[in-house]
Parts: structure tokens; sequence; C-alpha cells
């Protein structure tokens, strides 16, 4: 389980690809490591990714690889990863951690492309697309998850969605340096699809009438 509340971004150092699979390999600073162990989770441009390997460096970096298996490929934005390119790091919540954010599970639905970019000194304008097969979820001032990064929806269109990002936000994640036409990782909130595919379902098996008759009837 994730915060969305993006920590840093780091310097992929190497991409391993093979056929429908990859290793990203990064150097992960003291402060950003302490008490990382193979196995945890941690969540890079919102993708929940295990630890596959752990190496000291001699500066007190520590080297640490993840597997990129092909489904995750297909749905998410490190498909398009090359050395060099920054990505948002979170390491996984723990019991007892302030949740700044919104419960993020790290599972991407998908990549949504930025259609503009409008901003200043202090205020930074997205504005996605919204596909069709994604729209019940990105409601106007719902949550959503952008490569990782807790946001709140500001407005929609039938076809886009906006959000704002603050001067934090800007500095410490990939969002600073986004262009028009970037692929972006997408998680729809949790509480928010449950809502909506539980409707749908009630709508798809006839209950959803019954049950307002039921509502207006108590």
């Amino acid at each position: 389980m994730f915060s969305g509340i993006v920590q840093t971004k780091l310097v992929l150092q190497e991409i391993n690809k093979q056929t429908d699979f990859a290793s990203l390999v990064y150097d992960f600073p003291a402060q950003f490591s302490t008490g990382l162990q193979l196995g945890a989770s941690v969540a890079q441009n919102g993708v929940c990714l295990t630890v596959r390997t752990l190496k000291q460096n001699t500066d007190g970096s520590m080297r640490v690889s993840f597997d990129v298996i092909a489904q995750t490929l297909k749905l998410t934005n490190l498909a398009d990863l090359k050395s060099g390119d920054a990505v948002n790091i979170e390491r996984a919540a723990c019991f007892g951690d302030e949740i700044g954010g919104h419960v993020v599970s790290g599972h991407v639905f998908g990549c949504v492309r930025v259609l503009s970019i409008e901003q200043d000194e202090l205020n930074m304008r997205l504005v996605f697309e919204r596909p069709a097969e994604l729209r019940p979820y990105l409601l106007n001032k719902g949550f959503v998850a952008l490569n990782g990064c807790s946001l709140t929806i500001a407005e929609v269109t039938p076809d886009t969605f906006t959000v704002w990002l603050i001067p934090e936000t800007r500095d410490v994640t990939v969002f600073g340096t986004i262009e028009v036409g970037a692929k972006v990782n997408l998680e729809i909130d949790p509480s928010t699809q449950a809502t909506v595919d539980t409707l749908k379902e009630l709508m798809a098996s006839g209950q959803l009438a019954e049950l307002i008759a039921t509502v207006k009837s108590a």
C-alpha cells in the first residue's frame, strides 16, 4: 500500500530488456534505502514493483533492481523508460505512517496522455485525456493517482480531466519536466471503483430499481 505522496525522483541507471521482460536498476541514496529488504515493495511512477537485488555502493548508496513482467510493460509507461530517465519513487507505507494523499495500491489501470500544460511560478495546470473505459471513475473532485502522485481532479469534460499541481509536487516529481503528449500511469481511486462497479452490477441485474424502491419505502 502507498499514500500517493512521492518521496523523490531517481535516475534510472540501467534497463535490461528481454522479450516481454525488463529489469530496472537504480541507486537509492542512503536516506531512501534505510531498512530496504529483498522482496520489499517500491512504487515507480505509481507501479508497485518488488526488490529483486540489493548491493551496497562505496558512496553509501544502494544499487537496487526490480523485475518488470509483460503485463506491466503492456499497461504502463515503464516500457518506454531508458537509462537516464527520472522516475517517481515511493517506498511502501507502514502502519502508523501519515497518509497525506489517498490509499494507492500501485496497480495501474493504464496510461493517459497529457493534452496541455499551463504554468507560472506558483501554479501548474495539466489537462489529460479521459478515455471512455475510465470515464465513470474520473469524477470532478475525485481522487486519482498519476505516475504515483495522489491528486484531486479539478474539473472534467466528456473527453478530458484536469489537475493542478503545487510547486512542491513539480519540484519533487517528474511532473516538473513533463511535456505535452507524454504517457502517464493512471490508477483510479479504489473507493470510487468499488462504488461505480457496484452500481453497474446492480443496474445490469435489474436490482437497482428494486433497491431504490426499498429505500423509499423504508
